[in-house]
This record gives C-alpha cells, sequence and structure tokens, in this order.
C-alpha cells in the first residue's frame, strides 16, 4: 500500500484552533490514544529510508514497515505494509531472533479524525505538537484549505528522526518519553 500524507508542526494555538475547527468542517472524532513506538535496526534496513516498527496502542499492537519514495514535495509518498499482533512480546522475540533489535523508542499522544475519505490526526510528541493529513494530493491541500488556519509550517522531518535529534541515549537505544 502507498500512504499519502503531509505533517505540519503546529504552535499551541494552532492546535487548539484546528481541534476547535475539525468538528466545524464536519470531521468526525475517532478517539484519543497513547502510543509507544518501538523501531528496530537491523541488516536489511536502509537507514534513513526505510522503517521497522512495532506501535503498542492501548491493547493494540501493530507491526510495520515503512520504506520513503524519494521526492522533493512537502507531500511524502511511501510504502506502509502492517499487521496486527496479538503478542507484542512474542514479536520482539522474534524480531530479535532474526537479528533485528531495539534502536528507538518514542511516545506519541494521539487524536485520530476522519472527514470522508481523509484521516487527520492531531499528535503530541514530547518534542513537540504536530497534525498529519493522510489522503491524496488533492484532499491534503482541500482539507488544509477547509481548516483555514494561518501559517501552517510543513514538517519534513519523521518522528524517528525527530525522536533522535531530541531523545536521550540509553545504551545502543535512543527514548523520547514523557515527564512521568
Amino acid at each position: 500500500m502507498v500512504e499519502i500524507e503531509k505533517k505540519y508542526r503546529l504552535t499551541k494555538p494552532q492546535r487548539e484552533a484546528v481541534l476547535r475547527r475539525l468538528p466545524e468542517i464536519g470531521a468526525i472524532s475517532r478517539g484519543e490514544e497513547f502510543e509507544e513506538n518501538t523501531l528496530y535496526s537491523g541488516p536489511t534496513l536502509e537507514t534513513g529510508r526505510s522503517v521497522l516498527r512495532l506501535r503498542r496502542a492501548g491493547k493494540i499492537a501493530t507491526l510495520t514497515y515503512k520504506e520513503r519514495f524519494p521526492t522533493t514535495s512537502s507531500i511524502k509518498h511511501q510504502r506502509e505494509d502492517e499487521t496486527i499482533i496479538d503478542d507484542p512480546g512474542a514479536m520482539d522475540a522474534i524480531l530479535d531472533g532474526l537479528g533485528f533489535t531495539p534502536s528507538l523508542v518514542y511516545e506519541k499522544r494521539r487524536q485520530t479524525w476522519r472527514l470522508g475519505k481523509v484521516e487527520i490526526v492531531v499528535d503530541e510528541l514530547p518534542f513537540g505538537l504536530f497534525m498529519e493529513i493522510e489522503a491524496s494530493e488533492d484532499d491534503i491541500r482541500s482539507t488544509q484549505k477547509k481548516l483555514g488556519i494561518k501559517g501552517l509550517r510543513t514538517e519534513h522531518a519523521t518522528y524517528p528522526q525527530l525522536a533522535e535529534k531530541h531523545g536521550q541515549h540509553y545504551g545502543n537505544v535512543i527514548e523520547s518519553r514523557f515527564a512521568e
């Protein structure tokens, strides 16, 4: 599957404006959840281009492989394959057995919204506030226009890149977690 999305870095007032505006334009809330994302390194993963992630959100765990396609556009295209995992501990052991080791962990609070075929997420991470719009390029532009938020700034860095930059080193693992 090809994922098409655009990410924005938000100020606190922009985040509040987005959350007020979403229901006004007909978006439906799908709820909020806390996530722990563990990224793995291994011999077959191309650093900076491909990611193997185990995400834990509530009682659901998802294993995802992503591979970014080269582009100069602010709207990124990437291969994304994922599956639900019943036992994340066993999956971690399987990955370890295959030579993949945890290299990066970051936490996220995510609010998910739906507007027709468009998914909008508003994220809080230890290093900032963000919004992602996932849809076709035309729907991304249309949704951004409907939101009407002034001064939105595109964020080109991935969450793993930002977590690596702002996280703490613990041995061979970088962690970006919320304060207790």
